[in-house]
């Protein structure tokens, strides 16, 4: 089967570094699906409205080299264990895709663009191909209660951000908030953990560069645009 990308994702991220780990981790994290031309129609939409949420299946397109690998390393197991690829959501997948459950903030109908989805809390990096999108159905699509292998043993870790550089040329208050969520979650390389080392972060057109200390808090040193 050949599949064709339907649309392309726009966010922040230039770059799969900081790239939230899930969809939802930062709820408010915008990003919109333009559509490709065949495809820029009021119909394929139509009752969208209705729903909250929807899934994307999309394709892991930074990802240039085939993966051919049957176990992997997730970053919430400090890149120390391995589990089976099946058993994670690892990017190094044997057909690179991806999955993820995305609200909806409004859908704009008319724009030079087509329709055009702006959506909250995705993790996907600014133009990744996106191959098909299907409404969420909580009776379908939530289950309460269940076991998460792994995941249940280890919780998110969230870090402390202080804020050094000024802000305020670059992001409103609620951007801010918004690069906060994101630097929360540590986008580091599980592999790199040197306090004195300064990272480099592209986010919304502008390089964050940042230090994480010992004890567990991320601080933002420069903005460079």
């Amino acid at each position: 089967m050949q599949i064709q990308p339907i649309a392309h994702f726009h966010s922040p991220f230039s770059s799969k570094f900081g790239i939230p780990k899930q969809s939802g981790l930062v709820e408010d994290l915008r990003g919109k699906i333009v559509f490709e031309p065949a495809y820029r129609s009021r119909d394929a939409l139509r009752g969208l409205e209705g729903f909250d949420f929807i899934w994307l299946i999309w394709a892991f397109s930074a990802n240039v080299q085939p993966t051919n690998s049957l176990v992997v390393r997730p970053p919430l197991l400090g890149g120390n264990e391995r589990v089976g690829v099946f058993a994670s959501r690892s990017p190094f997948r044997p057909n690179g895709l991806g999955l993820s459950s995305v609200r909806i903030e409004r859908i704009e109908w008319q724009s030079m663009q087509g329709p055009v989805i702006h959506v909250l809390g995705a993790d996907l990096m600014n133009g990744t191909p996106i191959f098909d999108i299907k409404p969420y159905l909580s009776y379908a699509d939530s289950h309460v209660g269940v076991r998460c292998g792994f995941v249940d043993r280890h919780a998110i870790r969230r870090l402390e951000v202080r804020f050094e550089a000024d802000m305020s040329p670059y992001f409103t208050a609620e951007e801010q908030e918004v690069l906060r969520g994101v630097l929360e979650l540590d986008p580091r390389p599980h592999y790199q953990s040197s306090p004195t080392k300064i990272y480099g972060m592209p986010f919304q057109g502008v390089d964050i560069r940042f230090s994480v200390s010992q004890d567990g808090v991320l601080t933002v040193t420069e903005i460079v645009g």
